[in-house]
């Protein structure tokens, strides 16, 4: 009786996803611009060249439990997106949708309250590098909910049981959901991470 021959697959040559590929990719390029802009940001702080610590705006609290609870929201979206609960899908979809877009006024109100206690970057560059790490957050943000607002047009575009359910079992229409919810935890993260080392710097 002839032997089957089994031949692991090597895995840094098998052949992948190239869009989940590129995302990683992405996410891993963003990971390493936030990583040097945070050592840059130490080695700035321990020269102690006209640095000041300054208390962070209070709306970062808020969007905080924003951003937190838009992740919370687009899991049930996904979870109802795999067992075909589409009214249930569509609901927390655009729960999402909103909650990244009120994150983004936040932490726009946040810069106006720091503008508004009249904090200058000239003189104390700490507060330049809030804006530029939220700043670069916010813009990872707005990436972001471009792809929700794709995923909200088709959702609502494919209304009916039938067109919902058609448009769920797609291949490429699954792939594009896990990319969006991988995507959008990501940043999620990324900002439970950049808020807490603003928070240990500046305090609030």
């Amino acid at each position: 009786m002839p032997r089957t021959t089994h031949i692991k697959e090597n895995r840094f040559t098998k052949r992948r996803e190239p869009f989940k590929f590129m995302l990683g990719l992405g996410i891993l390029g963003s990971v390493l611009i936030f990583t040097v802009l945070l050592a840059v940001y130490a080695l700035r702080k321990s020269a102690g060249v006209y640095w000041t610590d300054v208390s962070l705006p209070s709306l970062f609290w808020v969007s905080t439990a924003a951003i937190v609870l838009s992740s919370f929201t687009l899991h049930l979206s996904h979870r109802a997106f795999k067992t075909d609960h589409f009214s249930s899908f569509r609901a927390n979809l655009v729960a999402t949708l909103l909650l990244g877009v009120l994150f983004v006024i936040l932490q726009l109100m946040g810069w106006k309250q720091l503008i508004d206690a009249g904090v200058s970057t000239v003189k104390n560059p700490s507060v330049g590098f809030v804006y530029v790490l939220s700043g670069l957050h916010v813009l990872h943000i707005l990436i972001g909910i471009g792809a929700l607002a794709w995923l909200f047009f088709k959702a609502f575009q494919n209304h009916s049981y039938v067109d919902s359910f058609v448009f769920s079992v797609n291949p490429p229409n699954q792939l594009r959901m896990r990319l969006i919810v991988l995507y959008w935890h990501f940043v999620d993260i990324l900002w439970l991470y950049l808020f807490a080392f603003l928070l240990y710097h500046h305090g609030i």
